[in-house]
């Protein structure tokens, strides 16, 4: 099982990115991929999921509005696509697999990627 998150950067308030998550190395057809972020000195927190097969979505108040996840099939690719960022956004962002539907719990999942930093700045 293997996760690639890409995309991260440096961006203004207001501005837009979009992050992605390559997968390989397991069936995708009963499994979730979520978003979580960590920022410094704080705990890893659960941004948004989507369930393969169905396409099912669960966002973090934090986020609702503002990001959407979505996945490509035929690529094995999950995004995040944020906009409207604001500084408190900044964080380190993974992405996440396990078997089964969206938990929220960073415990539930034993599949990540390496992060990828993400810092709204002015």
């Amino acid at each position: 099982v293997q996760l690639q998150a890409s995309g991260g950067g440096l961006v203004q308030p207001g501005d837009s990115l979009r992050l992605s998550c390559a997968t390989s190395g397991f069936p995708l057809d009963l499994w979730s991929i979520s978003w979580f972020r960590q920022a410094p000195g704080e705990q890893r927190e659960f941004v948004a999921g989507i369930t393969w097969n169905w396409g099912t979505t669960i966002y973090a108040d934090s986020v609702k509005g503002r990001f959407t996840i979505s996945r490509d099939k035929a690529k094995r690719m999950t995004y995040l696509q944020m906009n409207n960022l604001k500084p408190e956004d900044t964080a380190v962002y993974y992405c996440a697999a396990r078997s089964g539907d969206i938990r929220t719990n960073t415990n539930e999942y034993n599949n990540w990627g390496q992060g990828t930093q993400v810092t709204v700045s002015s």
